[in-house]
């Protein structure tokens, strides 16, 4: 009998995991199990607190962990908690100098403090917001794909973003990554596997070849 991996995957900023719905791996070989984005016990809980919740959810040993953008920096802080067989982020970051000067400077401004949380109603304006994308898609699609609407979470995961204060890459990180990304521009991070054509929203419009290419690195 094969044994399967066990693959935990943590969708980007507010998203749902349907973002994976498009991701296809051997399920003879694989077994992917989705983790939800929790709502922040306080405004001021901390991402290492954040990620042991989130680890509490996993009841696999060595699984690999994948995360996209924002969920690729928690699948960071949890694989500092529990043993992982690979840490895999896709459309992320590996460290405080791979996010742009344009979110540094939200951050030092504090400006991204006044995103207007509460007053978001027009999904495609958050969409753009958490993907990043010049293209709009159509409005059902980010109806879909983007689920957590907690007032909480929202400016607690986007302060965590922009303060995350990793200073080194952990070792070992596969990177996936869009040369188009225009969230976290590729000129900022090092050591990738690059998709082609692949934007911040790739893990839906770029699925397959991001699953061939986890085929090759798990």
């Amino acid at each position: 009998m094969i044994e399967k991996k066990h693959l935990y995957f943590v969708p980007g900023l507010a998203a749902s995991p349907e973002i994976f719905e498009y991701i296809k791996l051997p399920k003879e070989h694989y077994e992917i199990h989705h983790l939800d984005w929790l709502i922040p016990d306080t405004k001021e809980e901390n991402i290492q607190h954040y990620a042991k919740r989130m680890c509490d959810r996993i009841t696999h040993k060595n699984p690999i962990l994948l995360g996209v953008s924002f969920g690729g920096v928690v699948v960071q802080e949890m694989s500092k908690l529990i043993t992982t067989e690979k840490v895999i982020i896709i459309s992320s970051v590996k460290c405080k100098d791979e996010i742009p000067k344009r979110l540094k400077l939200a951050k030092i401004t504090k400006a991204y403090k006044l995103f207007p949380v509460k007053a978001v109603t027009n999904i495609e304006s958050l969409a753009k917001y958490a993907f990043g994308d010049t293209i709009k898609k159509r409005a059902e699609l980010y109806k879909k794909y983007l689920s957590m609407r907690d007032d909480n979470y929202l400016p607690w995961a986007i302060h965590n973003v922009l303060n995350w204060s990793q200073e080194i890459p952990l070792p070992n990180i596969i990177h996936i990554h869009g040369n188009n990304d225009s969230v976290f521009p590729i000129k900022h991070v090092k050591g990738c596997k690059v998709i082609k054509g692949g934007t911040h929203s790739m893990i839906i419009n770029k699925a397959r070849p991001i699953s061939k290419l986890l085929l090759e690195v798990i």
